[in-house]
Protein backbone atom coordinates (compact mmCIF):
# COMPACT_ATOMS: atom_id res chain seq x y z
CA UNK A 1 0.00 0.00 0.00
CA UNK A 2 2.63 2.50 0.46
CA UNK A 3 2.91 2.86 -3.37
CA UNK A 4 -1.26 4.29 -3.17
CA UNK A 5 -0.23 6.28 -0.04
CA UNK A 6 2.90 8.27 -1.97
CA UNK A 7 0.53 8.80 -5.43
CA UNK A 8 -2.79 9.67 -3.32
CA UNK A 9 -0.61 12.03 -0.36
CA UNK A 10 1.37 13.41 -3.59
CA UNK A 11 -1.74 14.25 -5.44
CA UNK A 12 -3.29 16.01 -2.61
CA UNK A 13 -0.13 17.94 -1.44
CA UNK A 14 0.52 19.14 -4.58
CA UNK A 15 -3.13 20.45 -4.86
CA UNK A 16 -3.63 21.89 -1.80
CA UNK A 17 0.11 23.56 -1.72
CA UNK A 18 -0.73 25.09 -5.05
CA UNK A 19 -4.09 26.40 -4.14
CA UNK A 20 -2.61 27.91 -0.84
CA UNK A 21 0.77 29.37 -3.05
CA UNK A 22 -1.39 30.90 -6.04
CA UNK A 23 -4.27 32.34 -3.34
CA UNK A 24 -1.45 34.01 -0.93
CA UNK A 25 -0.57 35.57 -3.93
CA UNK A 26 -4.12 36.52 -5.82
CA UNK A 27 -5.89 37.24 -2.77
CA UNK A 28 -4.12 40.92 -1.90
CA UNK A 29 -4.94 41.66 -5.50
CA UNK A 30 -8.63 41.97 -4.35
CA UNK A 31 -9.59 45.39 -3.48
CA UNK A 32 -11.19 46.22 0.02
CA UNK A 33 -13.38 49.31 -0.43
CA UNK A 34 -13.65 49.99 2.90
CA UNK A 35 -10.02 52.03 2.73
CA UNK A 36 -10.59 55.44 2.54
CA UNK A 37 -9.78 56.09 -0.87
CA UNK A 38 -13.05 54.81 -1.67
CA UNK A 39 -14.82 56.94 0.70
CA UNK A 40 -15.95 59.71 -2.03
CA UNK A 41 -18.82 59.61 -4.13
CA UNK A 42 -18.51 58.07 -7.98
CA UNK A 43 -17.48 60.66 -10.63
CA UNK A 44 -19.29 59.63 -14.07
CA UNK A 45 -19.52 61.00 -17.31
CA UNK A 46 -23.16 62.69 -16.65
CA UNK A 47 -22.43 63.28 -12.16
CA UNK A 48 -23.68 60.68 -9.53
CA UNK A 49 -25.06 57.68 -11.28
CA UNK A 50 -28.63 56.61 -10.82
CA UNK A 51 -28.68 53.50 -9.42
CA UNK A 52 -32.09 51.05 -8.85
CA UNK A 53 -31.91 48.60 -5.86
CA UNK A 54 -33.90 45.94 -6.48
CA UNK A 55 -35.17 43.51 -3.77
CA UNK A 56 -37.09 40.45 -4.67
CA UNK A 57 -39.05 39.21 -1.62
CA UNK A 58 -41.08 36.22 -1.04
CA UNK A 59 -42.29 35.19 2.75
CA UNK A 60 -39.27 37.58 4.37
CA UNK A 61 -41.46 38.67 7.45
CA UNK A 62 -38.59 38.83 9.66
CA UNK A 63 -36.17 41.10 7.92
CA UNK A 64 -37.91 42.84 4.72
CA UNK A 65 -38.48 45.58 6.67
CA UNK A 66 -35.10 45.86 8.10
CA UNK A 67 -33.76 45.21 4.81
CA UNK A 68 -35.58 48.17 3.21
CA UNK A 69 -34.97 50.58 6.21
CA UNK A 70 -31.26 50.51 5.72
CA UNK A 71 -31.27 50.76 2.13
CA UNK A 72 -33.84 54.15 2.69
CA UNK A 73 -31.15 55.13 5.01
CA UNK A 74 -28.37 55.39 2.58
CA UNK A 75 -25.72 58.14 2.33
CA UNK A 76 -26.31 58.57 -1.74
CA UNK A 77 -29.16 60.89 -3.30
CA UNK A 78 -29.68 59.31 -6.81
CA UNK A 79 -30.99 55.97 -5.89
CA UNK A 80 -34.46 54.23 -6.00
CA UNK A 81 -35.09 50.89 -3.92
CA UNK A 82 -37.56 48.50 -5.64
CA UNK A 83 -39.10 46.27 -3.20
CA UNK A 84 -40.83 43.09 -4.99
CA UNK A 85 -43.83 41.16 -2.93
CA UNK A 86 -43.20 37.87 -4.87
CA UNK A 87 -46.49 35.98 -4.26
CA UNK A 88 -45.77 36.25 -0.48
CA UNK A 89 -48.24 34.21 1.92
CA UNK A 90 -46.99 35.79 5.11
CA UNK A 91 -47.37 39.74 6.23
CA UNK A 92 -44.04 40.36 3.32
CA UNK A 93 -46.75 42.78 1.46
CA UNK A 94 -48.03 44.30 3.98
CA UNK A 95 -44.74 45.69 5.44
CA UNK A 96 -43.63 46.65 2.56
CA UNK A 97 -46.84 48.64 1.61
CA UNK A 98 -46.03 49.82 5.00
CA UNK A 99 -42.80 51.13 4.64
CA UNK A 100 -43.65 52.47 1.65
CA UNK A 101 -45.86 54.59 3.21
CA UNK A 102 -43.70 55.93 5.81
CA UNK A 103 -42.75 59.31 6.02
CA UNK A 104 -40.14 60.05 3.40
CA UNK A 105 -40.01 56.88 1.67
CA UNK A 106 -42.32 57.63 -0.86
CA UNK A 107 -40.41 59.44 -3.20
CA UNK A 108 -37.56 56.29 -2.84
CA UNK A 109 -39.34 52.98 -2.81
CA UNK A 110 -41.21 51.78 -5.62
CA UNK A 111 -43.55 48.53 -4.64
CA UNK A 112 -44.42 46.05 -7.31
CA UNK A 113 -46.92 42.96 -6.24
CA UNK A 114 -46.83 39.84 -8.34
CA UNK A 115 -49.83 37.63 -7.78
CA UNK A 116 -48.92 34.74 -10.36
CA UNK A 117 -46.32 33.62 -12.11
CA UNK A 118 -46.29 32.91 -15.54
CA UNK A 119 -45.52 29.11 -16.99
CA UNK A 120 -41.37 29.04 -17.72
CA UNK A 121 -40.05 31.04 -15.12
CA UNK A 122 -38.82 31.01 -11.50
CA UNK A 123 -40.21 33.26 -8.86
CA UNK A 124 -37.20 35.06 -7.82
CA UNK A 125 -36.01 35.62 -11.40
CA UNK A 126 -39.14 36.72 -12.65
CA UNK A 127 -39.22 38.92 -9.61
CA UNK A 128 -35.97 40.80 -10.62
CA UNK A 129 -36.95 40.66 -14.18
CA UNK A 130 -40.24 42.73 -13.95
CA UNK A 131 -38.83 45.08 -11.66
CA UNK A 132 -35.30 45.47 -13.73
CA UNK A 133 -38.06 46.55 -16.74
CA UNK A 134 -39.67 49.64 -14.60
CA UNK A 135 -35.78 50.25 -13.25
CA UNK A 136 -35.02 54.10 -13.82
CA UNK A 137 -31.26 53.60 -13.26
CA UNK A 138 -27.86 53.52 -15.21
CA UNK A 139 -27.04 50.75 -12.64
CA UNK A 140 -29.06 48.11 -11.23
CA UNK A 141 -28.04 46.41 -8.21
CA UNK A 142 -29.85 42.94 -7.12
CA UNK A 143 -29.96 41.54 -3.54
CA UNK A 144 -31.60 39.75 -1.23
CA UNK A 145 -34.61 40.45 1.16
CA UNK A 146 -32.53 39.56 4.28
CA UNK A 147 -29.12 42.02 3.81
CA UNK A 148 -27.86 44.38 5.97
CA UNK A 149 -26.20 47.46 4.41
CA UNK A 150 -24.30 49.96 5.87
CA UNK A 151 -24.97 53.43 4.62
CA UNK A 152 -21.68 54.27 2.83
CA UNK A 153 -22.07 50.54 0.94
CA UNK A 154 -23.86 51.40 -2.16
CA UNK A 155 -21.78 54.98 -2.76
CA UNK A 156 -18.59 53.28 -2.02
CA UNK A 157 -19.12 50.48 -4.51
CA UNK A 158 -20.41 52.81 -7.52
CA UNK A 159 -17.10 55.13 -6.96
CA UNK A 160 -15.07 52.06 -7.31
CA UNK A 161 -17.30 50.69 -10.35
CA UNK A 162 -16.65 54.31 -12.04
CA UNK A 163 -13.13 54.66 -11.17
CA UNK A 164 -12.04 51.14 -12.57
CA UNK A 165 -14.86 51.28 -15.27
CA UNK A 166 -16.33 47.97 -14.09
CA UNK A 167 -19.47 46.46 -15.77
CA UNK A 168 -20.45 44.18 -13.23
CA UNK A 169 -19.30 44.49 -9.77
CA UNK A 170 -19.84 41.79 -6.82
CA UNK A 171 -19.31 42.86 -2.75
CA UNK A 172 -18.48 40.14 -0.56
CA UNK A 173 -20.99 39.96 2.39
CA UNK A 174 -19.87 39.32 5.52
CA UNK A 175 -21.54 36.58 6.92
CA UNK A 176 -23.52 36.64 10.91
CA UNK A 177 -22.88 33.08 11.91
CA UNK A 178 -24.74 32.87 15.41
CA UNK A 179 -23.47 29.61 16.00
CA UNK A 180 -20.68 27.16 15.62
CA UNK A 181 -22.12 24.90 13.52
CA UNK A 182 -23.12 27.63 10.87
CA UNK A 183 -19.10 29.10 11.74
CA UNK A 184 -17.97 25.35 10.78
CA UNK A 185 -20.11 24.97 7.79
CA UNK A 186 -19.56 28.44 6.49
CA UNK A 187 -15.07 27.48 7.01
CA UNK A 188 -15.59 24.75 4.79
CA UNK A 189 -18.08 26.15 1.93
CA UNK A 190 -15.05 29.11 2.03
CA UNK A 191 -12.22 26.84 1.66
CA UNK A 192 -13.68 25.06 -0.93
CA UNK A 193 -14.15 27.93 -2.59
CA UNK A 194 -10.78 29.42 -2.69
CA UNK A 195 -9.89 25.97 -4.11
CA UNK A 196 -12.65 25.43 -6.84
CA UNK A 197 -13.72 29.22 -7.72
CA UNK A 198 -10.91 31.49 -7.94
CA UNK A 199 -11.74 35.21 -7.11
CA UNK A 200 -8.86 36.65 -8.02
CA UNK A 201 -9.04 35.48 -11.49
CA UNK A 202 -11.85 37.12 -12.31
CA UNK A 203 -10.84 40.45 -13.65
CA UNK A 204 -8.76 38.93 -15.50
CA UNK A 205 -10.62 38.38 -19.13
CA UNK A 206 -8.28 35.40 -20.32
CA UNK A 207 -9.76 33.66 -17.42
CA UNK A 208 -12.86 31.91 -17.34
CA UNK A 209 -13.37 32.31 -13.29
CA UNK A 210 -16.41 34.30 -13.07
CA UNK A 211 -18.57 35.47 -10.10
CA UNK A 212 -22.29 36.10 -8.89
CA UNK A 213 -23.42 37.07 -5.50
CA UNK A 214 -27.22 37.38 -4.80
CA UNK A 215 -26.80 39.73 -1.86
CA UNK A 216 -24.83 42.16 -4.15
CA UNK A 217 -24.86 42.01 -8.16
CA UNK A 218 -24.13 44.89 -9.54
CA UNK A 219 -24.19 45.64 -13.32
CA UNK A 220 -24.45 48.61 -15.70
CA UNK A 221 -28.52 48.38 -17.14
CA UNK A 222 -26.70 48.87 -20.87
CA UNK A 223 -24.89 45.46 -20.24
CA UNK A 224 -27.24 43.82 -18.26
CA UNK A 225 -30.12 44.70 -21.26
CA UNK A 226 -27.54 43.31 -23.60
CA UNK A 227 -26.62 40.11 -22.09
CA UNK A 228 -30.59 39.64 -22.49
CA UNK A 229 -31.71 40.47 -19.12
CA UNK A 230 -32.90 37.71 -16.59
CA UNK A 231 -35.40 36.67 -18.99
CA UNK A 232 -32.31 34.50 -20.34
CA UNK A 233 -32.13 32.89 -16.67
CA UNK A 234 -35.84 32.44 -16.11
CA UNK A 235 -35.53 28.70 -15.22
CA UNK A 236 -31.57 29.05 -13.22
CA UNK A 237 -31.66 28.27 -9.36
CA UNK A 238 -28.51 29.46 -9.43
CA UNK A 239 -29.39 33.01 -11.33
CA UNK A 240 -26.49 35.06 -9.56
CA UNK A 241 -23.50 33.18 -10.25
CA UNK A 242 -25.30 32.65 -14.14
CA UNK A 243 -25.82 36.37 -13.90
CA UNK A 244 -22.10 36.70 -14.12
CA UNK A 245 -21.21 34.13 -15.83
CA UNK A 246 -23.02 35.05 -18.78
CA UNK A 247 -21.44 39.10 -18.36
CA UNK A 248 -18.38 37.49 -18.08
CA UNK A 249 -18.61 35.36 -21.04
CA UNK A 250 -19.89 38.42 -23.04
CA UNK A 251 -16.33 40.28 -22.15
CA UNK A 252 -17.58 42.66 -20.09
CA UNK A 253 -15.05 43.98 -17.21
CA UNK A 254 -15.90 42.13 -13.88
CA UNK A 255 -14.74 42.55 -10.52
CA UNK A 256 -15.21 41.67 -7.40
CA UNK A 257 -14.25 43.31 -3.96
CA UNK A 258 -14.47 43.22 -0.06
CA UNK A 259 -16.52 45.38 1.88
CA UNK A 260 -16.09 43.95 5.69
CA UNK A 261 -19.51 44.69 6.84
CA UNK A 262 -20.60 47.19 4.50
CA UNK A 263 -23.07 44.01 3.95
CA UNK A 264 -24.07 41.61 5.73
CA UNK A 265 -26.41 38.81 6.60
CA UNK A 266 -27.47 35.95 8.58
CA UNK A 267 -27.68 32.67 5.85
CA UNK A 268 -29.00 30.35 8.06
CA UNK A 269 -29.51 28.89 11.49
CA UNK A 270 -27.62 26.34 12.52
CA UNK A 271 -25.80 23.53 10.63
CA UNK A 272 -28.90 21.79 9.16
CA UNK A 273 -30.18 25.13 8.02
CA UNK A 274 -27.52 25.32 5.79
CA UNK A 275 -28.11 21.60 4.74
CA UNK A 276 -31.57 23.09 4.01
CA UNK A 277 -30.72 25.96 1.86
CA UNK A 278 -27.82 23.98 0.11
CA UNK A 279 -30.33 21.05 -0.88
CA UNK A 280 -31.88 22.88 -3.55
CA UNK A 281 -28.66 24.15 -5.31
CA UNK A 282 -26.42 21.21 -5.15
CA UNK A 283 -28.12 18.78 -7.60
CA UNK A 284 -28.63 22.24 -9.90
CA UNK A 285 -24.82 23.52 -9.34
CA UNK A 286 -23.85 20.46 -11.03
CA UNK A 287 -26.38 20.93 -14.02
CA UNK A 288 -28.80 18.13 -12.45
CA UNK A 289 -26.80 15.25 -14.33
CA UNK A 290 -26.35 12.32 -12.31
CA UNK A 291 -22.64 11.71 -13.30
CA UNK A 292 -21.00 14.68 -12.59
CA UNK A 293 -22.67 14.12 -9.31
CA UNK A 294 -20.93 10.81 -8.83
CA UNK A 295 -17.81 12.57 -9.72
CA UNK A 296 -18.34 15.29 -7.47
CA UNK A 297 -18.79 13.53 -4.33
CA UNK A 298 -15.60 10.98 -5.05
CA UNK A 299 -13.39 14.55 -5.69
CA UNK A 300 -14.73 16.19 -2.73
CA UNK A 301 -14.35 13.06 -0.57
CA UNK A 302 -10.68 12.77 -1.75
CA UNK A 303 -9.38 16.02 -1.67
CA UNK A 304 -11.09 16.86 1.92
CA UNK A 305 -10.97 13.65 3.56
CA UNK A 306 -8.27 11.78 2.15
CA UNK A 307 -5.16 13.83 4.18
CA UNK A 308 -7.25 13.31 7.66
CA UNK A 309 -7.11 9.69 6.64
CA UNK A 310 -3.72 9.33 5.09
CA UNK A 311 -1.91 11.04 7.97
CA UNK A 312 -2.96 8.10 10.34
CA UNK A 313 -2.61 4.98 7.47
CA UNK A 314 0.43 5.93 5.65
CA UNK A 315 3.90 5.09 7.36
CA UNK A 316 7.44 6.77 7.43
CA UNK A 317 8.15 9.17 4.72
CA UNK A 318 4.92 8.30 3.13
CA UNK A 319 2.90 10.59 5.08
CA UNK A 320 4.80 13.75 4.26
CA UNK A 321 2.60 14.76 1.04
CA UNK A 322 0.01 14.39 3.45
CA UNK A 323 1.53 16.92 5.81
CA UNK A 324 1.66 19.25 2.97
CA UNK A 325 -2.06 18.75 2.12
CA UNK A 326 -3.14 18.96 5.86
CA UNK A 327 -0.79 22.32 6.64
CA UNK A 328 -1.86 24.07 3.40
CA UNK A 329 -5.34 23.76 4.01
CA UNK A 330 -4.68 24.70 7.32
CA UNK A 331 -3.05 27.73 5.81
CA UNK A 332 -6.24 28.61 4.05
CA UNK A 333 -8.39 28.22 7.20
CA UNK A 334 -5.88 30.88 8.81
CA UNK A 335 -5.71 33.08 6.20
CA UNK A 336 -9.51 33.05 5.62
CA UNK A 337 -9.68 33.66 9.67
CA UNK A 338 -8.01 37.20 9.01
CA UNK A 339 -11.21 38.33 6.97
CA UNK A 340 -13.76 36.67 8.78
CA UNK A 341 -15.46 35.46 12.86
CA UNK A 342 -14.31 32.21 12.33
CA UNK A 343 -10.61 31.32 14.44
CA UNK A 344 -8.34 28.93 12.20
CA UNK A 345 -8.50 26.67 14.57
CA UNK A 346 -12.07 25.15 12.80
CA UNK A 347 -10.08 23.53 10.17
CA UNK A 348 -10.25 20.51 12.72
CA UNK A 349 -13.60 20.71 12.35
CA UNK A 350 -13.00 20.20 8.52
CA UNK A 351 -13.86 16.40 7.80
CA UNK A 352 -17.10 16.90 9.70
CA UNK A 353 -18.05 19.85 7.83
CA UNK A 354 -17.07 17.98 4.75
CA UNK A 355 -19.39 14.91 5.70
CA UNK A 356 -22.52 17.24 5.86
CA UNK A 357 -22.01 18.19 2.39
CA UNK A 358 -21.00 15.18 1.15
CA UNK A 359 -24.93 14.11 2.30
CA UNK A 360 -26.24 17.73 1.47
CA UNK A 361 -25.06 16.84 -2.40
CA UNK A 362 -26.71 13.11 -2.03
CA UNK A 363 -29.92 14.71 -0.15
CA UNK A 364 -30.12 17.69 -2.92
CA UNK A 365 -29.61 14.88 -5.93
CA UNK A 366 -31.97 12.36 -4.41
CA UNK A 367 -34.83 14.41 -3.07
CA UNK A 368 -34.60 16.58 -6.54
CA UNK A 369 -35.30 13.24 -8.86
CA UNK A 370 -37.28 11.91 -6.57
CA UNK A 371 -40.00 15.10 -6.60
CA UNK A 372 -39.28 15.38 -9.94
CA UNK A 373 -38.09 18.94 -9.67
CA UNK A 374 -37.26 21.58 -6.76
CA UNK A 375 -39.71 22.48 -4.60
CA UNK A 376 -39.00 25.90 -3.05
CA UNK A 377 -41.00 28.88 -1.25
CA UNK A 378 -43.71 27.10 -1.86
CA UNK A 379 -43.42 26.59 -5.33
CA UNK A 380 -42.53 23.41 -7.35
CA UNK A 381 -40.23 23.82 -10.18
CA UNK A 382 -40.21 20.87 -12.63
CA UNK A 383 -37.08 19.08 -13.06
CA UNK A 384 -37.39 18.82 -17.12
CA UNK A 385 -37.92 21.85 -17.20
CA UNK A 386 -35.28 23.13 -14.88
CA UNK A 387 -33.14 21.38 -17.22
CA UNK A 388 -33.72 22.87 -20.54
CA UNK A 389 -33.78 25.92 -18.84
CA UNK A 390 -30.32 26.28 -18.07
CA UNK A 391 -27.35 28.48 -19.15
Amino acid sequence: MSWFHWIAGSILGLAWFSRIIDASLGMRKIVDITQPEWDRNPVASRGNPRISIIVPACNEEEDIEQTLTGLLALDYENYEVIAVDDRSTDRTGEIIDRTAAAQGAQQRLRVIHINELPAGWLGKTHAMWEAGKRATGEWLLFTDADVLFKPDSVRRALAYAEAEKADHVVVFPRMIMKEPGEKMMIAFFQALFVFGHRPWKVADPEARDHMGVGAFNMVRRSVYESVGTYERLRLEVLDDMKLGKVVKNAGYAQRNVFGEDLISLHWAHGTLGIVRNLTKNFFAILSFQWWRVFASWLGLAFLNLMPFVGIFLAHGWARVPYGVALLSMFLIYFGMSGMSAIPAYYFVFHPISTSFFLFTLLRSTYLTVSQGGVTWRGTKYPLEELRKGRV
